[in-house]
């Protein structure tokens, strides 16, 4: 099969599996049901993902991968402030909404349940978005490679965070309303910035 048509095919089993993750969440989506939302077979998934959660991952790699399109746009700034940098990354990292709430939730699953070939995929497009941010912290920020490397490592984990704190549930905030605890509600976008402003300090 022509690589066009196999890369086709998989960015419309991608799009379907994103398309449904917004409506039903990770746990009610099957292959079957993204299986229903393609313009091919079933069957034919099979050609291309051996299993959901291998088709979830090539979803977060394909967002990290927007997201290092963006970082390479703040990397060709002449110069940026700290503050600067710190702007232009939360609003890149906020408009990835779908990565941080993945990797937040599912992503020990996903890589478990992946060939070794799907997990190098997505481990090659998350160490593109580690090298390029390191790249602009040596760059903005005056940093050597050594402290460069500490605050990227700092802020990966970080981001695992940042969803389940930006999106409350109503059951969530009922039980912490009822508790009489005083829960600070922030954006994604806050969260980042606050991180990023803790980390670069």
């Amino acid at each position: 099969m022509e690589k066009k048509l196999v890369d086709s095919r998989k960015e419309e089993i991608i799009d379907a599996c994103e398309k449904l993750y917004k409506e039903i969440g990770f746990n009610n989506v099957n292959i079957k049901l993204i299986g229903e939302n393609i313009s091919f077979s079933r069957t034919s998934i099979y050609n291309y993902f051996a299993t959901k959660e291998e088709i979830f991952l090539a979803l977060v790699a394909r967002e990290y991968l927007k997201w290092n399109k963006e970082l390479l746009k703040i990397y060709e700034n002449d110069i940026l402030s700290k503050d600067e940098l710190i702007e232009k990354i939360a609003v890149s990292l906020s408009k990835r909404k779908i990565l941080l709430k993945l990797i937040s939730m599912n992503m020990y699953e996903m890589e478990e349940n992946s060939s070794y070939e799907n997990v190098k995929k997505y481990k090659m497009a998350y160490t593109e978005s580690v090298n390029i941010l390191k790249k602009c912290i040596i760059k903005f920020l005056n940093k050597n490679d050594e402290e460069a490397t500490k605050l990227v490592f700092t802020f990966f984990p970080f981001m695992i965070g940042i969803y389940p704190y930006s999106a409350v549930t109503k059951k969530q905030s009922k039980a912490i309303e009822e508790l009489g605890f005083k829960y600070a509600y922030y954006t994604d976008y806050n969260l980042i910035k606050m991180g990023l402003e803790c980390i670069f300090r």
